[in-house]
């Protein structure tokens, strides 16, 4: 399944995530291009912020194992619809 990766340097990844009862989203699991699951353990911040990729989106700070890495929500610009954004990570190099 290694067909699927490219080499640009944002990684669309599939996200598990669970809603507070005030709206705010929480991503729970990754699925990266592969299909490997990684569950993440802690989310130590959130905040609007810019890539290194371009863009500017919703970053969280996660905590997989003891790796620490950024996983980014970008918002579409839709109003209405299901579709309301992607995630990604930035590709380590």
């Amino acid at each position: 399944m290694d067909t699927a990766r490219t080499d640009s340097p944002k990684v669309y990844v599939a996200v598990a995530a669970t809603f507070t009862s005030d709206g705010t989203m929480l991503p729970r699991e990754i699925t990266w291009e592969d299909g490997r699951h990684y569950r993440i353990d802690r989310i130590t911040g959130m905040q609007q912020a810019a890539a290194r990729t371009g863009g500017v989106g919703d970053r969280y700070t996660i905590w997989i194992g003891r790796q620490q890495s950024y996983l980014f929500f970008e918002r579409s610009s839709a109003l209405v619809g299901n579709h309301i954004g992607r995630w990604f990570v930035e590709r380590r190099q």
